[in-house]
């Protein structure tokens, strides 16, 4: 990516008014980032949900001159930007309309991994929510997750810190820029994430930990995973907004039950009576709701059908193996075979139930 590319990439996200939804518009119909600010007030205009009020700002040079400040900060901080067409943007938020047009991460974790699961509650966590916090990791440890959370104080902080101890990745998506850690109690948290995980954020820096800041962080949480579950809430707070965003977005939501009565088990209960959430009492339950097999039992069956499997089939599988998640034209050109031969084998390996289709196009075992 060349640095003119980037300075018009994070030139549209701080056009006030546009928005994520708005943004990717713009991108499509003038057709690059830098398309969009050298366009003509008359063609801008025209794009649906573009006013003259908003092409005055897009056509403002201030905003370019704030995205060259940001560059010279990410930099610095050998920060990774991410556009949403970026291929290693979060592959699953390019479903959710309203996914960020750009993230700041840092980190050595892959966010497209094959399996991913949020765990969120509330910051008051008592003993018995850390405890089963703890339990579950345990159980999923064989199950090649990757952990996300908000980095906040309670589920949040006890779901990073047990992830860490577990050898398990994990990734904090913070509300608020990379410039700072909030709250301060989780710096030396957030610093050993950095080597075994990442930390995540739309926003740059600069920017406060302010209020209206974490629903925002709730949406990328929800959506850049495939299931949510909610550890312990109250029956308002932040882990229920994020069960409510991940069931707009058609993620799998799960709730762990409390004693009737207690205050930070009634949201779990609220989300589970309604229909919100399923019921789960350790981390093998939401493994089988997923169907989250142990790896070595994969591993083993996918051995055992090999037998039934042509030439190409297991060359495939062979590069899925040793490449992790790839698109269909990268398998077409590691395996040298043809488009056709390559999509006929995946289709039917799809069908043996040995590989999948992911958000984004992409394959793995």
């Amino acid at each position: 990516m060349s640095g003119d590319d980037l300075l018009y990439q994070i030139g549209v996200t701080l056009i006030k008014g546009v928005g994520a939804v708005n943004g990717k518009k713009l991108v499509a119909y003038c057709g690059s980032p830098e398309a969009v600010f050298k366009e003509g007030a008359a063609a801008l205009s025209k794009i649906p949900g573009i006013g003259a009020a908003k092409v005055r700002l897009i056509r403002n040079q201030k905003v370019l001159e704030r995205a060259e400040a940001e560059i010279k900060f990410i930099t610095k901080y050998n920060i990774q930007p991410l556009f949403y067409t970026d291929p290693a943007y979060p592959s699953r938020l390019l479903n959710c309309e309203d996914g960020p047009l750009m993230l700041y991460y840092k980190g050595e974790a892959q966010m497209n991994t094959a399996r991913t699961v949020a765990i969120v509650g509330t910051r008051r966590a008592t003993n018995y929510g850390k405890a089963k916090c703890e339990e579950i990791l345990n159980d999923l440890k064989a199950k090649n997750i990757l952990v996300v959370s908000g980095l906040a104080y309670g589920i949040d902080s006890c779901a990073h810190r047990r992830s860490l101890e577990l050898g398990i990745s994990t990734i904090g998506v913070l509300g608020h820029g990379l410039d700072r850690i909030y709250p301060a109690q989780n710096k030396k948290l957030a610093e050993r994430m950095l080597d075994q995980g990442g930390l995540l954020t739309e926003f740059m820096s600069g920017t406060n930990p302010d209020r209206e800041n974490f629903p925002k962080r709730n949406r990328i949480v929800a959506g850049m995973v495939d299931a949510v579950l909610v550890v312990e809430s109250d029956r308002k707070g932040g882990a229920l907004i994020t069960a409510g965003i991940a069931n707009s977005y058609n993620r799998d939501v799960f709730a762990l039950p409390g004693r009737v009565g207690d205050d930070s088990s009634r949201g779990c209960h609220f989300l589970i009576k309604t229909n919100r959430a399923a019921l789960i009492e350790n981390g093998n339950d939401l493994a089988y709701f997923m169907g989250w097999e142990d790896v070595e039992v994969e591993k083993k069956t996918q051995q055992e059908l090999f037998v039934d499997l042509t030439a190409e089939e297991v060359l495939i599988m062979d590069t899925l193996r040793e490449h992790g998640e790839l698109a269909i034209d990268q398998i077409t050109l590691k395996t040298k075979l043809s488009t056709s031969k390559v999509a006929a084998s995946l289709l039917n390996l799809e069908f043996e139930g040995l590989v999948k289709s992911l958000p984004g196009k992409l394959y793995a075992l």
